[in-house]
């Protein structure tokens, strides 16, 4: 296993293979590299190198004290990307999107293209879900799982829960002129029955400038998992078209 440090914490990395653009794939909120390395990165192997990292705690990549944030989370994104040397495109999962957007008002410099999948840019995105604790069922399988990456062991996953939730409950809270400044090509993607409200979706969609919009049919919030081959076909596309996209009767966009 490769491990770096970032922001002088010592991390777990995927770190990109050959001579071809970076695609970096941001994983969600209380889960991993794992899954998206294992299920979205094969689609990209033509055309992209895919780069990974386990943010600080979560995965293979131990925790501190400190509550997590979007703010912490797009900061370590970045210094991942300076290690890799050069800006990258980037695909995130729901915390991995808000981190995405985060990234992408800060440090436009690092960031090509931009797919978000459920994400949301306001707490109040969200419909109402149920608290994860340890009382809820699915926790103990869950806590096992956790245990047998985190370096911090299964007694941390608790601790790892209920930070996850205070960040849930409290962040982001962005504007929709804070969107308004994203200038990087951002394509939005959520399923059409997803834990972010729909409308939510659609009003980041029309708040970025170059924002392009996919809802997914007969989709949840794990849209990759449910259509791997339509997002796989989907993700591609946008990340190799060209940009401003040529389309017939365009409305929002310049002809």
């Amino acid at each position: 296993m490769t491990y770096i440090k970032l922001n002088g914490h010592k991390t777990w990395v995927h770190l990109p293979k050959g001579k071809r653009e970076i695609i970096l794939l941001l994983h969600g909120g209380l889960s991993s590299s794992k899954s998206m390395l294992e299920n979205v990165a094969p689609s990209f192997g033509k055309h992209f190198a895919v780069a990974a990292f386990d943010r600080r705690g979560h995965g293979r990549t131990a925790d501190t004290h400190v509550r997590f944030s979007i703010t912490d989370m797009a900061e370590e994104t970045a210094a991942f990307i300076e290690h890799l040397g050069e800006p990258v495109h980037l695909l995130g999962f729901s915390d991995g999107g808000n981190t995405a957007l985060g990234l992408a008002m800060t440090r436009p410099d690092l960031v090509k293209r931009i797919i978000v999948v459920g994400a949301n840019w306001h707490r109040d995105g969200l419909v109402p879900l149920t608290q994860f604790t340890p009382t809820s069922v699915g926790f103990a399988d869950w806590a096992a799982h956790f245990g047998s990456m985190s370096p911090d062991g299964i007694a941390h996953a608790k601790i790892a829960v209920a930070k996850a939730e205070e960040l849930f409950a409290t962040e982001p809270t962005w504007s929709v002129e804070d969107l308004q400044k994203i200038s990087t090509p951002t394509l939005v993607v959520s399923g059409d029955d997803d834990v972010v409200r729909l409308e939510h979706t659609v009003r980041l969609y029309e708040a970025l400038p170059q924002g392009q919009l996919c809802v997914v049919p007969a989709a949840t919030h794990s849209v990759m998992k449910e259509h791997p081959k339509l997002t796989a076909r989907i993700f591609n596309d946008f990340l190799r078209m060209k940009l401003p996209p040529t389309t017939l009767y365009p409305q929002r966009r310049k002809s």
